[in-house]
């Protein structure tokens, strides 16, 4: 008769199948390297040229005139004013800080 528990004979067996699998993942994974990889180079190139130009300020022309519609209205909060100058703020800046975040310089 077993003296362990249903919960430490468990434990056990799955000690017994994930320590051969994650010494064996260790031993086979390939170095991972920043900044090779250009799967989607193109993309981010064609998305960060539209935020920073014409497109960048087409947001913040609508979101102004959401703004503006929402004043217009009778209805007014701070967020119809801080939401147009936080969306031209991150379309003029944000790209630039969020590449730099993001670009491994070694």
């Amino acid at each position: 008769m077993s003296t362990a528990s249903p919960d430490a004979r468990t434990r056990a067996s799955l000690l017994a199948y994930l320590v051969p699998a994650v010494v064996a993942a260790v031993l086979v994974a390939p170095a991972a390297y920043a900044g090779t990889d250009t799967t989607f180079g193109t993309a981010l190139t064609q998305f960060t040229n539209f935020l920073s130009g014409s497109g960048g300020k087409v947001i913040t022309v609508l979101s102004l005139a959401g703004g503006i519609v929402g004043l217009a209205s009778g209805r007014f909060s701070l967020g119809q004013v801080a939401v147009p100058v936080g969306t031209g703020v991150a379309a003029g800046t944000g790209v630039p800080i969020v590449t730099a975040m993001v670009t491994a310089t070694i």
